[in-house]
């Protein structure tokens, strides 16, 4: 297809993130440092962090050093050979979300986390569980069936002007009925929103509910400080803004829980078999853990972690709000593209649509133009996209290896779809 891109938008300029105090202030993201240390970065524009990320060079040669080490030696030495590294991933987890180590877990993804912390609250009826509109989909059928299956009530709470959680209908809902599990998603998989998420955990504080925060479009992307939030456990994948290795992720669950929770499946990775008919779990986040693991791919996100922790998660998140901002502004005035973010949308993550084009197909045409974006549908997120009456969005989700020629690039491809005679025919 040809495109129309003469009367495209100029460039959009990165922004830095050296503006700010607090959590911002700190040196500007060095762009061109990060494309150096990302191979991916070169080979296409990359706008899918918020599916898969690009891992940095140093990552994957982690990932690839411990697999010939087991390739030598089998995976179990292999292992205890790198123990000491196993351990300070959990040190590096807890520093980056402001935990202790001992209250983090690690998993191989978030679904996987999530579904292990909600059955150990051992749901019963009478209970209910309020949730957000930004859930991600495996983690509502997940809710819906233990709603289902033990007779508890799950109530979705409805958002505000903003686009998120309205936090007077939350605040009612934990003051006028039964027991409740507050569970939000940070960011959501089919927008930039940001919830209010220190708001809500004052509320569930205040009415003695738990909170679980799905922090897995999060992590990697905005400053995150678990005590802060007030949250009693938090879960987060490797693979998306945090740059680590598919198949990893970890949980953060607050001392003050753990140690009333047990896990539906205990394991040898996190119980003791004392006798015939007992077993004693560890008394620590771990009793959620299973045996086995990709010990590589946990060697990548310890690497993973450590590189954000060097760059630091205030300027990480003032870089790429500034510069995810700037392409919401370029979008919004192209003819033909309605930008389908909220307003309360702080984050790295732009949804749009093209008038007269389906999702899937504004993705293939953008994928000609060597920009690699993905398509929400609503089957995703019916109670975000789905109470919308959007059918499916484009979504497009930056990182700090993004350049000038990625964000000139995706407003230029966009402009040109809109405007091309495809388009206008459909």
């Amino acid at each position: 297809m040809e495109s129309s891109l003469d009367a495209a938008p100029a460039a959009v300029p990165l922004l830095t993130s050296g503006a700010g105090g607090g959590r911002h202030a700190g040196a500007a993201i060095d762009v061109a440092h990060e494309r150096a240390r990302t191979p991916g970065a070169t080979v296409a524009h990359h706008f899918n962090a918020a599916g898969s990320a690009l891992p940095s060079q140093s990552v994957v040669q982690a990932v690839v050093d411990h697999l010939r080490l087991e390739e030598r030696h089998g995976g179990y030495e292999a292992a205890h050979q790198v123990a000491d590294r196993i351990e300070a991933v959990y040190q590096d987890a807890a520093r980056l979300v402001g935990a202790d180590p001992a209250e983090i877990a690690l998993f191989d993804s978030a679904s996987t986390g999530l579904r292990t912390i909600v059955e150990a609250l051992r749901l019963g009826a009478g209970q209910r569980l309020l949730v957000s509109r930004s859930t991600y989909v495996s983690h509502a059928l997940h809710l819906m069936s233990l709603g289902r299956e033990h007779d508890v009530e799950v109530v979705v709470v409805p958002n505000s002007a903003s686009g998120a959680i309205d936090l007077q209908a939350l605040d009612s809902e934990l003051a006028g009925g039964g027991p409740a599990i507050v569970c939000v998603a940070h960011i959501p998989t089919s927008s930039g929103l940001v919830e209010p998420v220190t708001e809500i955990g004052a509320l569930a504080r205040r009415h003695g509910a738990r909170y679980v925060l799905d922090a897995t479009q999060s992590v990697g992307q905005v400053h995150l400080d678990v005590a802060a939030i007030g949250c009693d456990a938090m879960v987060t994948t490797g693979r998306k803004f945090l740059r680590a290795p598919r198949g990893t992720g970890f949980a953060f669950i607050g001392r003050e829980i753990a140690g009333s929770l047990a896990p539906t499946a205990p394991d040898v990775r996190g119980a003791v078999w004392t006798s015939a008919r007992d077993w004693e779990l560890k008394d620590s986040a771990r009793r959620f853990e299973t045996w086995e693991a990709s010990i590589a791919g946990r060697i990548g996100l310890g690497v993973a972690l450590g590189e954000a922790l060097a760059l630091g998660t205030g300027q990480i998140e003032t870089h790429l709000v500034q510069t995810a901002a700037a392409v919401r502004e370029a979008l919004v005035v192209v003819p033909g593209v309605t930008v389908q973010d909220p307003p309360s949308s702080p984050s790295a993550i732009i949804t749009f649509t093209v008038e007269g084009l389906p999702a899937r197909r504004v993705n293939e045409l953008l994928a000609q133009h060597g920009l690699r974006t993905v398509s929400v549908p609503a089957s995703h997120a019916q109670w975000d996209l789905g109470a919308r009456g959007v059918d499916a969005v484009v979504r497009a989700s930056l990182h700090v290896y993004n350049d000038e020629t990625d964000t000139a690039a995706l407003v230029e491809a966009v402009a040109g779809i809109a405007d091309s005679a495809e388009a206008r025919a459909v």
